[in-house]
């Protein structure tokens, strides 16, 4: 990972503006690593909650309060870091600051004023950092799902804060089952967004060509559909829009497991980076065709959600962070042997955890395995980030020596 971007004039100095310089921090140097840690600890914290073998995250111990953290905390801080990208130093400073006052109060002072107060301050700056510069960039109408996906997952925070401390929280769980799916339509974009160039780029470099690439008709389709399903979730407690809902998410499914099929994964050649990456979007489909058919039979919902959660969320978040920094540092992400493991477990602690969902075998030990599995897939992404973060600061020094010398 390189280095923050030296100090420069933010914009030509004028009347009325400081004519000082702006340093800007790329986010992902200081929420990537804040989040990997938090996905180390509040999951398997909030099992043992719910499992009753403690009391000390008593904010944990509901399947909301777990639900939330998840999403809103750990989930959350990666799209900042992955979104986001150079920003002042003020600004990420009141966006941390914030995040970290959010899993604080929530963790010590659930239900509280400062909870929702913090919770909601953190979705709001977010939402107000990145619709508009996004909207602004976007061309197509595709392109402009981005933003207005990212506005509505802050939305949805903020709507629970609000159900919470107004006495709704039937609205809780509705509010939670629609968030999951808006960051399933994220991953949607954004997997493809991510995987369709890097993959074009190694079939060139082994001598061939990937025709079938972002695929805009495809995802245009699960755009739409995506957006049926989420629609129809807020009001799935009626039957006809529960059928509607399930119907739209398996076609969204479909859909994206014709989409990766089109990828054409068989033909890659030593890039396993590409194949892990390639798993959380399987995952994903794999989670919306099962959520389809969850909401269809009425069984089964928190099992299949949970394929979309800890499956392709935990997998493809996993992924995204290491690729990054591994990237940014300049070097070979086909090399990182430490990410295939940590795929690995991550994958391994979904099919615990679904497992455990549907009363297979014991469900109680299968939960504790799944949050062992995930904070060990998890506890090696910390551990490969620290080695790219000391590497590229030795080569920074290293390339500043004949300078110094001069």
């Amino acid at each position: 990972m390189s280095d923050p971007e030296p100090l420069r004039p933010d914009r030509p100095a004028g009347p009325g503006r400081d004519p000082r310089p702006r340093r800007l921090v790329a986010a992902n140097l200081v929420f990537f690593p804040m989040a990997t840690v938090y996905a180390i600890v509040a999951l398997p914290a909030s099992v043992l909650a719910m499992l009753g073998r403690t009391d000390a995250f008593a904010a944990l111990a509901s399947s909301t309060g777990h639900a939330h953290e998840m999403l809103f905390g750990f989930a959350l801080a990666v799209v900042v870091g992955n979104q986001l990208g150079r920003i002042s130093v003020p600004r990420l400073a009141l966006l941390a600051g914030l995040w970290l006052l959010a899993r604080a109060t929530f963790l010590c002072a659930p239900g509280s004023l400062a909870a929702a107060g913090a919770n909601i301050a953190f979705a709001a700056l977010l939402a107000a950092l990145l619709a508009p510069r996004l909207l602004a960039a976007a061309k197509k109408w595709r392109n402009e799902a981005l933003p207005v996906v990212l506005a509505a997952i802050c939305a949805c925070g903020i709507a629970f804060q609000l159900a919470s401390q107004t006495g709704f929280a039937a609205a809780e769980h509705p509010i939670l089952a629609v968030a999951v799916l808006l960051f399933a339509m994220l991953l949607l974009f954004m997997g493809g967004r991510i995987l369709a160039p890097a993959l074009a780029g190694q079939f060139y470099r082994q001598g061939g060509d990937l025709a079938a690439r972002v695929q805009p008709r495809i995802e245009g389709g699960l755009i739409i559909a995506m957006a049926i399903g989420v629609a129809a979730s807020f009001l799935a407690g009626w039957r006809p829009f529960a059928l509607v809902a399930a119907a739209a998410t398996a076609t969204a499914g479909a859909l994206a497991l014709v989409r990766l099929w089109r990828w054409r994964l068989w033909v890659l050649q030593g890039r396993p980076d590409l194949l892990c990456l390639a798993a959380g979007y399987g995952w994903l489909a794999l989670g919306l065709l099962s959520y389809g058919g969850a909401l269809a039979a009425a069984r089964y919902q928190t099992a299949a959600l949970h394929v979309i959660t800890v499956g392709a969320l935990g997998t493809l978040t996993l992924n995204v962070m290491a690729m990054t920094w591994t990237l940014k540092a300049g070097e070979d992400p086909s090399r990182d042997r430490a990410r295939v493991a940590a795929t690995v477990l991550v994958g391994a602690a979904a099919l615990a955890r679904v497992l455990a969902g549907v009363g297979a075998f014991d469900p109680l030990r299968l939960f504790v395995i799944a949050a062992a599995l995930w904070s060990s897939g998890f506890a090696l992404l910390l551990a490969g980030l620290v080695r790219v973060r000391v590497r590229a600061r030795k080569s920074a020094r290293v390339q500043a020596i004949p300078k110094e010398i001069e």
